[in-house]
């Protein structure tokens, strides 16, 4: 942990796990590069300060189950089905002869559905309210909130 500032912790994360773990050994497929195609991870963010710490103290950061996959599947499952959609329906516009191009103006149009749609998901308070990170001292065990079980 770097700072705490007005009920808000500044984190560095450490533990930079990826895949299987195999990425930089012979065998391994590197796959986790993929993320750092538009430059390197950020290394900090800052969470509210659910718990008293103190700069230099090490946290465990908790997320619900399900939310990762939630997450992956409305980022990548919506783009992948409108872009799908929107080709289609540019197919089945489309006048004699016109097929393919209608077919990628569709198809981009379906992507561009799909990327506002996502913006607007991001600044949605209800949709960020599943996918909250908590704080909890390190070497804690996480417990289900109660009644999930």
């Amino acid at each position: 942990m770097l700072r705490v500032e007005h009920g808000r912790v500044w984190l560095k994360l450490t533990d930079r796990a990826g895949g299987c773990g195999r990425c930089d050994e012979p065998g391994g497929c590197h796959s986790v590069q993929i993320s750092h195609v538009f430059g390197p991870p950020q290394g900090e963010f800052v969470l509210p300060a659910s718990i008293p710490v103190s700069p230099g103290d090490r946290v465990l950061i908790s997320i619900p189950d399900g939310a990762p996959l939630n997450a992956a599947l409305v980022s990548y499952g919506l783009g992948t089905l409108l872009l799908l959609a929107g080709a289609a329906t540019g197919s089945l516009l489309a006048p004699e002869g016109g097929g393919d191009l209608y077919a990628v103006a569709g198809g981009a149009a379906g992507l561009l559905l799909a990327w506002t749609l996502n913006r607007v998901l991001t600044r949605s308070r209800n949709w960020r309210s599943h996918l909250r990170l908590e704080l909890a001292p390190d070497g804690a065990c996480m417990s289900p909130p109660q009644g999930s079980q």
